[in-house]
């Protein structure tokens, strides 16, 4: 029964990995139709992000891969996909991430540059 037990866990876990792995995640915003801002702040991301962020997957680079990044609820750290936590996140830094120096405008188009994502 034990071994019955841990096989159904572990099956279960392994559909449940299988099943958020294969979730299709919506599209990004082609940059053909960035705003002055977002295509702004797609300069910033490359400058200061991109080197260890993919903007557009969920694969681990340093750190997470950014893709849909606004359009779910929550990002990959479990933290609240929005405007205050991400601006913390960016200016502060988190675990291995350091915090980003990058002025009020930057930031400002950098937000909707991850928005596009």
């Amino acid at each position: 029964m034990k071994t019955f037990y841990s096989f159904s866990l572990l099956a279960l876990a392994a559909s449940l990995m299988a099943a958020t792995a294969c979730k299709k995640l919506p599209p990004s915003k082609p940059a053909s139709q960035w705003t002055a801002q977002e295509a702004s702040g797609a300069a910033v991301y490359k400058n200061y992000c991109a080197r260890c962020h993919y903007p557009n997957n969920t694969y681990d680079l340093h750190g997470p891969g950014l893709q849909a990044l606004y359009k779910q609820k929550y990002m990959p750290s479990g933290a609240p996909a929005n405007d205050e936590r991400i601006t913390t996140i960016i200016l502060h830094g988190r675990g291995m991430m350091p915090a980003t120096q990058i002025t009020d405008e930057q930031l400002a188009d950098l937000l909707a540059y991850l928005k596009t994502l």
